[in-house]
Parts: C-alpha cells; structure tokens; sequence
C-alpha cells in the first residue's frame, strides 16, 4: 500500500455508527482470533459492516492509521523521529523520495519552517545515522535527527 504524500484537513459529517465504532474501539481493539465478528456482535451490525466502515474511514482520511501501537522500546533496533526543511514546491517530489526508503515508518506534513517529519527504523545506531544523511543528501533537503531521550504516556481519547 503506498503512503500518502500528505494529510489534508477537512470537515467531514460522520454517520451515528462511524461515531459510535470510534468512540467504542479507538482506545483498544479486541485481541481474539475474530475481532470484528466479536464488535459487530457487541455493535449489533454485520463483520462486513464494521470492516467496511472502518476501510471507508482511512480511505476519506478520517482515521490515519488501524493498527496497534507498539513499545519501541521493546523492539531490538535503532529509532528516531527526523525533519527535512523542504521547499512547498517539492514536497510532493521529496515526499515520495523519503517514503520509498523501507525504513521510513511514516511521514507526515508540518506548518512549520520543518514541515517534512517521519520516523526512522533500523538494526543500529550506525545503519540509521547512515540512512539519514543519505535522505538529506538524495532530498538536497537539510535535516534534524531527533531520537526520543525521554518517553511520556498520554492518554488521549478524542470524542467523534
């Protein structure tokens, strides 16, 4: 599946059940062998339903993401979140650029003077720094390296 270029903001009418599934499941998904047969049994609709909606609220971009958020530091690896300055009239081009490194978890656009930001991953220190200076300099973009030095745990829950 290939990634967006870029997210836009836009005001969109969500349907009584679109709310309802959110607002039920954004803070945990069920981990059965059938999840959505068990929430359109708890929902009373159909699993096709619930799969269908949920397809439906990534394609119009009101969900970014369906999956689960893991404990990087759990995982072996290297990790870093990263910025590119990239001029607004290649964005689109250095989007693609960056985001065809397998490394590159996600990429999103900032208003900032730092407006590309995206995650980096790999084995070690050494393949990551590597990775990284080869995206500034196929990009012809300057960039932050930015590891986490401390994590914190937010909660956060968004009524739909």
């Amino acid at each position: 599946m290939s990634k967006p270029a870029r997210l836009q903001q836009q005001k969109i009418t969500l349907t009584a059940f679109e709310k309802q599934l959110i607002n039920a499941y954004q803070g945990g998904f069920p981990l059965v062998p059938e999840p959505f047969s068990l929430v359109a049994q708890e929902l009373g609709v159909t699993s096709e339903r619930v799969q269908q909606t949920l397809t439906a609220l990534l394609e119009k971009g009101v969900l970014t993401r369906f999956g689960p958020l893991y404990n990087i530091e759990k995982a072996d690896g290297a990790f870093s979140l990263c910025a590119l300055k990239v001029p607004e009239a290649r964005y689109d081009e250095v989007a693609e650029q960056v985001n065809n490194y397998s490394e590159v978890a996600h990429n999103y656009q900032r208003d900032h003077e730092w407006n590309m930001w995206f995650v980096l991953a790999t084995e070690d220190q050494q393949k990551l720094l590597r990775v990284f200076e080869e995206i500034m300099e196929v990009t012809d973009c300057p960039g932050l390296n930015l590891p986490k030095q401390t994590e914190f745990f937010v909660g956060l829950r968004l009524e739909a």
